[in-house]
């Protein structure tokens, strides 16, 4: 594949220049000008837990449940075909549907909740953040080896009986519970969890929807209160309603976090804890940019106009001008949404995924006792 060319952005809020994969002044000869005169540009967006290979199913189960536990015992019994339908989709296939999922939706950084892929390493669209990782306590009795002090994420409480509420006991005495820690759903945790929870300086990560959609109900108000940082996940689609943008609709919805605290969710909140330098669109800084056309917390796919991940022009929205980097991609359907993808490898030029098109990109998170 050729050199990336020189593109330079003028937004309504500001004027960005990028070239080699990193920000650059807006100064000098550029091969592409982008002009958004209705859309503001800002970084791209962290998604803080997803399952990237478990986009392909749509929703399965008939909840509520009392854990995600009983959820993966009954969706074996009830969709046993439709899960092997599922798991023959070819690995690398499977983990792009969730990589376009999230780049459609301006997510640029997103934390894959399985064992790193080799596919990780190979020119993916997206960048992937390296961190330790293990199921539950319920299905990985030794979290994956993870010692005290490790940054690593966990589902926790994922469920709204005593079980759940205990786990975060089980760290506490373990000598898991602390900084380091980035736990996903905490639905469960009574006021004594919570506390502890507090006092150790423990991360969450909130996916709302999947929540609703598994138990009726999500986090407790307390522990979404001032104090605790809180990231934000979509989960995969077997799951979760939707990508980032319809996570952060659902939880405005809820009241339950402010503005600023949901912003900072998918942006320096979540790159602080994930170790990650923060986002900002100066020059020297990484070239992970998106340009909506709405105000983010209100913002659906349908308003994402550009995406640049990792310097590459990868989403557009259909009439905008590429000039010659148009030829690079085609127009392709991810959800609802019409997009010009640019889906090549950029050591290669070679097509990152055959199948442009896919009518749904629902997924699978759990499809047995214990996640894959």
């Amino acid at each position: 594949m050729s050199e990336q060319p020189r593109v330079l952005i003028e937004a309504r809020n500001r004027t960005v220049g990028v070239a080699n994969g990193v920000i650059v002044a807006p100064e000098g000869r550029f091969d592409l000008v982008l002009r958004f005169p209705d859309s503001n540009v800002r970084p791209g967006l962290i998604n803080a837990h997803d399952h990237l290979h478990r986009n392909h199913y749509g929703r399965l189960g008939t909840p509520p449940y009392a854990d995600a536990y009983a959820w993966a015992r009954d969706i074996q019994r009830q969709h046993r075909q439709a899960i092997a339908r599922g798991r023959a989709e070819p690995r690398r296939q499977a983990l792009l549907r969730g990589a376009w999922k999230n780049l459609c939706a301006g997510v640029t950084t997103v934390v894959h909740h399985d064992p790193w892929e080799p596919a990780f390493d190979d020119a993916f669209p997206l960048r992937v953040v390296p961190i330790a990782c293990a199921d539950s306590l319920g299905t990985t009795p030794d979290l994956n080896g993870i010692a005290p002090g490790v940054r690593c994420c966990l589902h926790l409480a994922e469920g709204v009986g005593s079980a759940a509420a205990q786990e975060v006991r089980t760290l506490h005495r373990r000598g898991l519970l602390g900084p380091e820690l980035i736990a996903v759903h905490g639905v469960g945790l009574d006021d004594d969890g919570i506390a502890l929870f507090r006092g150790a300086g423990a991360a969450l990560v909130w996916c709302p929807s999947s929540n609703l959609f598994l138990f009726g109900r999500t986090a407790p108000p307390r522990l979404l209160a001032e104090g605790i940082d809180v990231l934000l996940g979509s989960d995969s689609l077997l799951t979760g309603e939707g990508d980032l943008l319809d996570e952060l609709r659902c939880a405005r919805a809820t009241g339950l976090v402010t503005d600023a605290r949901l912003e900072a969710a998918v942006g320096d909140v979540a790159a602080r804890r994930l170790g990650l330098a923060p986002a900002r669109l100066e020059p020297g800084e990484r070239a992970d940019l998106i340009l909506l056309s709405r105000p983010l917390l209100e913002a659906s796919a349908a308003d994402v106009e550009l995406v640049i991940a990792g310097g590459i022009v990868r989403v557009a929205a259909p009439g905008i001008r590429l000039g010659a980097l148009a030829q690079a991609g085609s127009l392709a359907t991810v959800g609802r949404v019409a997009r010009w993808t640019d889906r090549r490898s950029p050591k290669s030029g070679r097509a990152l995924n055959r199948n442009v098109a896919g009518p749904d990109l629902r997924g699978e998170r759990t499809l047995q006792a214990g996640r894959e």
